[in-house]
């Protein structure tokens, strides 16, 4: 993974929709079994904004901003079916969004604002990586080997990440459809 340069004082953020157990682990595992370098680092997730450089000093109003944008949306299911690839464009194979692929494209658009209006790399694609940077015979096993995958869950939160040096660790929560007060320090 390419994360941007950060600069003094900030720290580099990420917003997504974390996958719930037990496809966490399910999608976790398939990851380490494929191979790739970044799959104890990164929770199973749908990215709504990538990795986004933040000042310290802007904590507040990122997660004040945070929690507006979940609060005008409500919980929306997502259900997960099958495995594409960004191929030839990126090395990345993920399991795909059959529902909720709107409502995670929504949810990108109002994010991006104050702290997170920046200009991204690629068209928004709401989709789970499970095979990235790999070469192309194991990004074709995977893809093979995830055809089949079938999940769904409900999406009641946002959670903000902030990336450690090392690993992505989840840091805050935010209620979809709450009062904007609704935030909650993620524990796990």
């Amino acid at each position: 993974m390419r994360l941007p340069p950060l600069g003094v004082g900030e720290t580099i953020v990420g917003v997504a929709v974390a996958v719930p157990e037990p496809f966490r682990g399910q999608l976790h595992d398939a990851r380490i079994r494929f191979g790739d370098p970044e799959a104890r680092n990164i929770v199973p997730h749908v990215t709504l904004v990538g990795p986004t450089p933040v000042a310290d000093d802007q904590f507040d109003d990122l997660d004040a901003h945070l929690a507006r944008v979940a609060a005008r949306h409500h919980p929306f299911r997502v259900r997960l079916h099958g495995t594409q690839t960004f191929r030839p464009v990126s090395p990345v194979v993920f399991v795909a969004l059959a529902e909720g692929a709107a409502q995670c494209t929504a949810l990108a658009s109002a994010l991006r604002a104050g702290a997170l209006d920046v200009t991204s790399q690629f068209p928004y694609h709401p989709h789970v990586t499970v095979a990235h940077d790999l070469d192309h015979d194991a990004l074709d096993a995977a893809q093979a080997e995830m055809a089949g995958y079938e999940a769904a869950f409900d999406v009641t939160h946002l959670d903000r990440f902030v990336h450690d040096g090392t690993a992505w660790r989840p840091a805050r929560q935010f209620a979809l459809g709450a009062t904007a007060d609704a935030v909650t320090e993620d524990r796990t």
